[in-house]
């Protein structure tokens, strides 16, 4: 996501947010790829009702906020995804601790100059403010650099040529990180031809962040490093690795919602197929066509336009929301006839929004299975085990009603972590399409699926 914005101090400062430059080295050309280990957020523990609404509240200001505003927006970096990773930055290499996500283009991590900065994380790790000073590899990045320029869309005034770049991101919460952009070695793990695990590094131009507020600060015990961003948009990692000519603009990932975690993986998906559909163009996010909404045997009444509002068009697929959220149009019809097949069920509102009910049978023999359909003839099926979670003895239903929700995000299409876990989802930018296919996604030492550049 880009994000523009004008900062006064003594002079204008025209800020384009936010990008970075990755130069990839020690990448071959056959069945070797970057691949990042993601753990679950939310592991290893009953998800709190409150806790999964509160998490995707937020993200979803931040989406529109990538949409509909000019300045901010974005809601709250630390609630951004539900799977974080492990990497190295520097010479000799320390660890950060970065969310993984699809909806934002960006990377930054706290830096040394941050007195606001968090150093321990609730999810169960010590976190690393970066100091250049202690890497042989760390560059700071003039305000006169190709890069500076190229995410500006020109020179900065008031930013001279000894001058670091900087950078600024304000949050639709009010909470902002500023710093500036930092060049070295960025280290994760390559899987080669014959499927072993090797340290693969590329050069990175990142955010350093030297001044938090709001919620970025060390009272929220959720935080992380940084976040590293999967965007669609010229400043993801996936797209200067791509500008680079080392490797195609695809990516891969697959999430285990059993047992947490998965695998980010660059490269095209050679085993197994996946049926692909065109992404809406001219859309900052990861937007497609639903065609129409099947509930068992069953096709829900609508016309395919209820899923655009104003420039916001198709359903956004964002790994880093937790539930699903569909039109009251659609959501109504689609609970209605889920909850017919068990008529004698005794329903139960939690929190004033959700419906839950107790059952002891096998839940995919009692429900009928939802199916979406997208253009292309592209199918994405959500079992009842899937859409149905468990909370204080009582199973609930993950749809949620947009309808219900502020107006800005009223009817809004976003299908989150509830349909995507357990499923191989491929993004291929060159091409401008997106697919999947169900697969079992908990990582082994033989790599789960084949990819190759």
């Amino acid at each position: 996501m880009i994000l523009r914005g004008v900062i006064s101090s003594h002079y204008s400062l025209l800020l384009l947010l936010i990008g970075f430059l990755v130069v990839s080295s020690s990448i071959t050309r056959v069945l070797s790829w970057g691949v990042i280990h993601v753990k679950y957020k939310f592991a290893g523990s009953q998800r709190s009702i409150v806790d999964l609404k509160v998490h995707d509240s937020v993200r979803q200001v931040r989406i529109l906020a990538g949409v509909d505003l000019p300045l901010g927006g974005s809601g709250r970096p630390d609630g951004l995804g539900l799977y974080y990773a492990r990497i190295g930055i520097g010479t000799p290499s320390k660890d950060y601790y970065v969310q993984v996500d699809t909806g934002s283009d960006i990377m930054w991590v706290n830096c040394i100059q941050c007195k606001e900065c968090p150093r321990r994380s609730s999810l169960g790790m010590d976190l690393t403010l970066y100091n250049i000073e202690d890497s042989a590899t760390g560059k700071l990045v003039s305000c006169d650099q190709d890069f500076c320029y190229a995410i500006n869309g020109g020179p900065l005034a008031g930013c001279m040529a000894n001058m670091s770049c900087p950078y600024l991101e304000i949050y639709g919460d009010g909470s902002s990180t500023a710093g500036y952009f930092v060049n070295d070695i960025v280290l994760y793990d390559r899987v080669s031809g014959d499927l072993k695990t090797s340290s693969a590094n590329g050069s990175v131009i990142f955010g350093c962040g030297a001044t938090q507020s709001g919620n970025l600060g060390s009272s929220n015990e959720e935080s992380l490093d940084g976040i590293l961003g999967f965007g669609k948009a010229n400043s993801s990692m996936i797209s200067q690795l791509a500008s680079s000519g080392k490797v195609k603009n695809m990516f891969a990932h697959c999430l285990d919602g059993v047992n947490g975690g998965g695998i980010f993986a660059i490269g095209h998906v050679v085993r197994p197929k996946v049926n692909m559909t065109p992404l809406v163009p001219n859309q900052p996010h990861y937007n497609v066509n639903m065609t129409a909404v099947q509930v068992g045997h069953d096709f829900l009444s609508f016309t395919p336009d209820i899923f655009d509002s104003g420039d916001r068009q198709g359903v956004i697929i964002d790994s880093g929301t937790t539930l699903a959220y569909l039109p009251e149009m659609v959501y109504e019809p689609l609970v209605s006839k889920i909850l017919s097949r068990q008529p004698d069920l005794k329903l139960q509102t939690i929190h004033d929004e959700y419906t839950c009910f107790q059952y002891s049978k096998s839940l995919d023999e009692a429900f009928p299975n939802v199916t979406f359909h997208f253009e292309n003839s592209v199918t994405l099926k959500v079992y009842p085990h899937e859409y149905l979670f468990p909370y204080n003895g009582l199973w609930c239903i993950g749809w949620q009603n947009s309808g219900m929700q502020s107006r800005d995000r009223k009817n809004m299409t976003l299908l989150g972590d509830l349909v995507l876990s357990n499923k191989l989802v491929l993004y291929d930018l060159e091409n401008q399409t997106i697919g999947w296919t169900e697969y079992n996604c908990e990582y082994r030492v033989t790599f789960p699926f084949t990819i190759a550049l």
